[in-house]
Formats: structure tokens, C-alpha cells, sequence
């Protein structure tokens, strides 16, 4: 490769730093991105979707769409309502649209099942029961093959549901904790007192799920490099098999405004990422993508059917998922603000037929491709060039070769047949993720309005 072809050192070095300093719009854990999503005319109807679909086992995914309270770094798609006759009605929809979804799921195994949301302990424990009665007894998951993922927060941890998450095999509780400082999670609007984090850690510990997972959030307004690595000391000391941590963003309608965290700046987000990226590694835990660190003891904890997030047969169940095939993705309409979920959310509940796909994304043969570079290159195990090409029958540098840019700066290398991140580039993976957004794509995202 010439250099000189992608500018000369010093223009790269250049645009290395621009990089870096770029602000990203959000950190690309699917693609292409929720906002690029459309209407779909004709609407296609999912047996015809779902016949053609090429994975050998599906990933099973439900979505909870309520929180007790919206935190201000959030713009999922979540509805602050505490009402068991809401849940209920939205649980009754959510096994009416799994009856029909179950018509053409073609008996293929189920490699995963995780309920996200939201908050799905918010639900009162009989609604929280009948969510694995969808998944078992309509849907046909078998709990002894599949990794089975759950979502909490600290004030809806009981015994009693974990003792229903302990009844169906769940293998790994993933909980929200952000920071062990009460006045950081109050610059959030997270109304939680460590106290609170630390009674429902004990419990969580005492029922020895194989996996916990929590997660973190640097550059909160107010926070330093010591008070971060304090929120990490803290979680560390229960034994976490897998840690996230997570730079704060805000976007459209966020309650945290974009000028609360630019007094922070770039640079005490990037102390923070190495100061804990360093404190993790140290204490035997392995680095698996910007975000994500594992124990290695904690990795694979069941013995599960082979699922591979570069595949497709992502069926998303509930208002506010997303589902994915190799060339359609698809979902419920988007909104962030209370008039528009819940306006979505009584749309959802009051259907009677939730067999077609009307909005989403199709993805062509480019798209297809980029997808699987970039579910593969923001993760440590990086892109194995001769699996793209056997998919492709083409050579991924030749059709993006705006690449050879990030081998050129170091962010990216090229080794046994295999194209990853180096450690700065991981540092720098969100930009990397949304430089690599295709102009298509990145044109329906900027003329998308969030509502």
C-alpha cells in the first residue's frame, strides 16, 4: 500500500486527529442505523421474509418498553409508566403477535433469547412469568441450548423475580448501574442512591447467575478521572463476569443537553476510557470491543447452539424491536418523546395482525457487505478476510477501500488473514463506525426527525 495514494504523513496524522476529536452521532451496535429506517410499500409479508432467511438458528429478542423513569442521557425507546394494567395489556399483545410469528419460524432452534427494554423487572412478577411462557411454549425455546439474557435495574431487583429468572435458565443478568456517585447519577436524572445499587448487587450475587454483567457510564457532568475509576473500583468488587462501560452521548430529545457534557470535553472522556480500559486489563479481564470487557472464566458459562451477530434470523418481538434478516430489517415506528411512544406503544397493543413488515430498511448487495465489516470490525475479533470473501465473492479493501486510510494511521492492521482495530483505533471505534456509515444511508439518518 502507498501511503502517499491516502495523503502524506502529516495529512494522515491530520485526519487521525479529526477523527478523534469527531462527535459522534452514536456508536453503531447494528447497522444500518434505527434512523435510516423507512416505510416499506408494498409491505412484505414476514412468511415470505422469513421462508427465505439463511441463518441456522435465530436470536429471539423482546422489548419491554417501559422504565419507572426516563434517565436524561436515554433516547431508547422507553415510556415512564409504572401501571400493571399497562403492562398487562402490552404482555397480551406481545403473545398475540408470538402466536403469529410462530406460524412461519419453520421449527429452526433458538441460539439466543434476551428480554431488554426498558426495564423488563419492572413488570409485576406474573407478567414477567408469562414472557418466558411466550418463549417456550409458543415460540419453542429450549432454555438448555440457548444463552438466555435479561435486563435490570437496581429498584426492581426481589427475590421473587430473580427466583423467576432462576426457574427458566437464565444465564446472565445484565444490570444498569452508571456510577456509584450519587451526585453523578443525579446530574442524569437517575434517581438511584448507591445504597439502593449495593442492596441489589447483594442479591444478585447471593443467586450466582453465571454471568453478571454491569454497566458504567463515563464523562457525566461533574465526574472525574478518580471519582470514574471509584464507580469501577465499586463494581469490581462483586465479581462482575463482564463489564460495559459507556461514554455519554446526548441526542434528540435527551433531557442532558449537549453543552452539560462539552464542559467535560473530549479529552477527560478519552482519560476515562484508558484509565479504566487499563484497571480492567490489569485485573484479568479481556477486552472484547470499546465497550465491552469479560472475564475469560465468564465467556460461554452454557454450553449453547452457534450464533454469529455478522448472521442474520434476529427476530425482534414487542414495540420497539428490531428484526433482522440478511436483506430486510425491520421494526415498530421510532419516537423518544412521551407523545410519540405512547402514541406507538397503543398503536402496537391495539393490532390485530402483526404479519407483515412495513417499516424498516432493505438492504442491498453494498450494504449487506458493509454490515459485515462493521459487525465484525468494531470487535476484537476483527473481519476475517477470506469469510468475506466466500460470502461475497469479492475482497472487502477492494470494495471499500477507504480502509487502506485506517491501515495507513495504524488504527487498523492486518494480521494472519485477519482486519482489526489496533488499540487506538478501539479507542476510536465509534468514529470509525459512524466514518464508515455509507452516504445512503447517512442521508436518510440526517433527513430522519426524531419525534
Amino acid at each position: 500500500m502507498s501511503v502517499r495514494q491516502y495523503g502524506t504523513v502529516g495529512e494522515l496524522m491530520q485526519w487521525t486527529r479529526e477523527l478523534a476529536d469527531a462527535p459522534y452521532r452514536s456508536y453503531l451496535y447494528s447497522y444500518p442505523h434505527k434512523t435510516a429506517y423507512q416505510p416499506i410499500e408494498p409491505a412484505i409479508p414476514l412468511s415470505k421474509l422469513w421462508e427465505a432467511e439463511q441463518a441456522d438458528s435465530y436470536f429471539l429478542y423482546m422489548h419491554i418498553p417501559f422504565c419507572a423513569v426516563r434517565c436524561g442521557f436515554c433516547n431508547l425507546f422507553t415510556l415512564p409508566d409504572r401501571r400493571a394494567d399497562v403492562h398487562k395489556e402490552y404482555v397480551d399483545a406481545l403473545e398475540r403477535q408470538a402466536e403469529q410469528w410462530a406460524e412461519f419460524m419453520h421449527g429452526k432452534p433458538w441460539a439466543r433469547f434476551a428480554i431488554g427494554g426498558g426495564t423488563p423487572t419492572l413488570l409485576e412478577p406474573r407478567q414477567l412469568e408469562r414472557l418466558f411462557h411466550i418463549a417456550e411454549n409458543i415460540l419453542g425455546l429450549n432454555p438448555q441450548q440457548a444463552s438466555i439474557s435479561v435486563e435490570a435495574s437496581p429498584d426492581t431487583v426481589t427475590q421473587e423475580r430473580l427466583q423467576i429468572l432462576r426457574a427458566h435458565h437464565v444465564d446472565r443478568v445484565s444490570m444498569g448501574i452508571q456510577s456509584f456517585v450519587e451526585a453523578e447519577s443525579a446530574a442524569i436524572y437517575r434517581p438511584q442512591k448507591p445504597s439502593l445499587v449495593e442492596a441489589a448487587l447483594e442479591k444478585l450475587t447471593a443467586f450466582q447467575f453465571p454471568l453478571l454483567n454491569l454497566d458504567l457510564i463515563y464523562g457525566l457532568p461533574g465526574q472525574t478521572v478518580q471519582s470514574w475509576l471509584y464507580s469501577v473500583e465499586r463494581a469490581l468488587s462483586y465479581e462482575p463476569g463482564e463489564l460495559f462501560i459507556y461514554p455519554l452521548y446526548t441526542r434528540e430529545h435527551t433531557i442532558v443537553k449537549p453543552e452539560q457534557i462539552m464542559e467535560q470535553g473530549e479529552d477527560i472522556r478519552l482519560q476515562c476510557y484508558y484509565a479504566a480500559r487499563d484497571l480492567l486489563l490489569s485485573r484479568g479481564y479481556e477486552q472484547f470491543s470499546m465497550r465491552r470487557f469479560a472475564r475469560p472464566a465468564a465467556i460461554g458459562a452454557k454450553q449453547v447452539l452457534h450464533y454469529s451477530c455478522q448472521e442474520e434470523g434476529m427476530v425482534g418481538l414487542g414495540c420497539g424491536a428490531r428484526s433482522y434478516t440478511r436483506g430486510v430489517h425491520y421494526a415498530s415506528r421510532y419516537g423518544v418523546s412521551r407523545a410519540a411512544t405512547q402514541s406507538i406503544i397503543a398503536d402496537y397493543v391495539s393490532a390485530e395482525s402483526y404479519r407483515s413488515a412495513d417499516y424498516g430498511f432493505i438492504l442491498n448487495e453494498a450494504e449487506q457487505r458493509r454490515r459485515f465489516l462493521l459487525k465484525a470490525l468494531l470487535h476484537k475479533e476483527g473481519l476475517v478476510l477470506d469469510a468475506y470473501e466466500q460470502r461475497f465473492g469479492t475482497r472487502v479493501l477492494e470494495d471499500l477501500p477507504q480502509l487502506e486510510r485506517l491501515l495507513a494511521t495504524g488504527l487498523a492492521l492486518v494480521e494472519s488473514g485477519n482486519l482489526s482495530l489496533s488499540d487506538e483505533g478501539m479507542a476510536y471505534s465509534d468514529a470509525i463506525g459512524d466514518w464508515l456509515i455509507s452516504d445512503a444511508v447517512r442521508e436518510q439518518m440526517e433527513g430522519y426527525v426524531v419525534v
